[in-house]
């Protein structure tokens, strides 16, 4: 079984310290640093490149700025959101810088693992009670407007593929499928492919 290796960043030690115990005790997790700030962020991302950081929204330096820095040091790192608050606005925000999850703080040690597992396998997670609160806002757009083509492509996206592996999948070019991921963007209201697949996968 291969470990999953994660980091910790959180400005409450009790907060950050119990997440730490309760990771540790399952067997595939390996927590391989802890931290306080965005500047600690970058810094673990840069030098232990985890599979996965845990990072709170509201920390020194602000957890969203910093999502853009820590993909820069290490791209392959899932970034996982840890929030108190359950407003829409910082969820989308995140979801746009990058982030692969968002999840909101008091859950219980299974659905946290679950949250690290779904990311660590390409798709995205956001809290239950999250995506409720999406929807009622409207933030899921019809799907009626979407070609056959187009929705071949995002249920792709959704599933993690990059562009290339797509084209492969569906015998198309692929500057093909750049102009469908346009057109989709634009029917979801989305800036970038982890928002346009989390809007899809939750208005699923």
């Amino acid at each position: 079984m291969t470990a999953i290796t994660i980091a910790i960043v959180d400005d409450h030690p009790l907060f950050r310290e119990g997440v730490s115990c309760t990771l540790s005790e399952i067997d595939d997790f390996v927590v391989v640093g802890e931290g306080a700030s965005a500047d600690d962020a970058a810094t673990l991302a840069a030098s232990h490149g985890p599979d996965v950081l845990l990072l709170d929204v509201s920390m020194p330096g602000g957890g969203i700025d910093a999502i853009s820095e820590i993909l820069a040091r290490s791209p392959q790192t899932k970034v996982l959101m840890l929030t108190a608050s359950e407003e829409v606005d910082p969820l989308v925000a995140a979801l746009r810088r990058g982030a692969a999850g968002y999840v909101v703080k008091g859950v219980g040690a299974r659905e946290l693992a679950e949250a690290i597992r779904t990311v660590v396998g390409g798709s995205w997670f956001v809290s239950p009670s999250m995506r409720a609160k999406m929807v009622e806002k409207s933030l899921f757009v019809e799907r009626t407007s979407m070609t056959r083509r187009e929705t071949e492509v995002i249920e792709l996206v959704a599933e993690g593929l990059s562009n290339k592996h797509i084209a492969r999948h569906l015998d198309l070019q692929e500057k093909t499928i750049k102009h469908h991921m346009t057109e989709i963007l634009s029917k979801l209201g989305a800036t970038n492919r982890t928002e346009a697949a989390i809007r899809w996968r939750q208005g699923a």
